[in-house]
């Protein structure tokens, strides 16, 4: 759908406008929601509408104060109204496709914020030195790709990319100690997107399951700075595999949209109760207890 230049150019003068009132915003808890594809559609939490998607080639924002908001910073929105609350959260793909390259699993955290660590981006990210001074929330994820996990080798290497139990173990435990150095930011992790069950082989599912347990059981330590969402239970519900019900296709191991419509609720109560309560009054999941 083609715009024509008067709607064009008022569509760009009111997304002037409202970008000129937010950067007038202060927030009091600033939330970075890091994520690629499957992130992005649970951030939106439902399909977007023809209009919607046409006004966002113009402005996100103006897409979203129209009325095509996506449903995780609505949420916020609507809470901040009713509860007197000012929390901002924003989104962004990380890494970016060039220069880093499309990759978020365990060995490109720890590539990026451990190995790499200090006050200058590595190959243009972020490292949680830059993060921490400008958020105070970090929720961070992996793609469906950190499901495939490989036999180990005879011996686990933190500097590899394979991706294997041994491996992840390592990366996770130096990635652990590095977010502990930032005590008054709170970082959420969702345990790892599930794959389809025509996207992956038994043994390697089976070998996610076991990680994502790892993850929840082990290496999540009590009272400190990290927290879970655990986006794996729900996508599995006990099983292998991401449920057909929740896929796109049998081979698309992406979300469909009526999962993440309920997802997004989810990851927003977590996010509340984090902030809040110290996550003591959802579950892993995001359900309220």
């Amino acid at each position: 759908m083609k715009l024509k230049f008067p709607t064009a150019f008022l569509l760009i003068s009111v997304a002037l406008l409202f970008s000129c009132k937010e950067k007038e915003k202060t927030s009091d808890m600033n939330i970075i929601y890091i994520h690629h594809s499957t992130g992005g559609v649970i951030w939106q939490g439902k399909k977007a509408s023809l209009f919607t998607r046409a006004v966002r080639k113009v402005s996100t924002r103006l897409a979203d104060n129209l009325g095509g908001q996506a449903m995780l910073p609505a949420l916020f929105r609507k809470y901040n109204k009713e509860n007197n609350r000012n929390y901002h959260i924003t989104e962004t793909a990380f890494p970016k496709a060039a220069p880093y390259g499309w990759e978020n699993y365990p060995y490109d955290y720890y590539n990026i914020w451990v190995k790499n660590a200090g006050n200058e981006p590595y190959l243009e990210e972020p490292t949680l030195e830059l993060l921490t001074k400008q958020y105070q929330v970090v929720v961070f994820k992996h793609c469906y790709p950190v499901s495939n996990i490989q036999p180990d080798k005879d011996s686990a290497d933190i500097n590899s990319d394979y991706k294997s139990l041994g491996n992840y173990k390592l990366q996770y435990n130096a990635l652990r100690d590095k977010l502990h150095e930032f005590p008054d930011t709170r970082f959420i992790l969702w345990t790892g997107a599930a794959l389809a069950k025509d996207a992956v082989g038994k043994d390697e599912a089976g070998r996610a399951r076991e990680f994502f347990t790892w993850v929840k059981e082990e290496w999540d330590l009590p009272g400190d700075n990290i927290h879970i969402w655990d986006f794996y239970e729900l996508e599995t519900e006990g099983g292998l595999y991401l449920r057909d019900e929740y896929a796109t296709s049998s081979s698309d191991s992406h979300p469909n949209p009526e999962f993440a419509s309920k997802a997004v609720g989810l990851i927003f109560n977590r996010i509340i109760d984090v902030i809040e309560n110290n996550g003591m009054k959802t579950n892993l999941k995001g359900e309220k207890i």
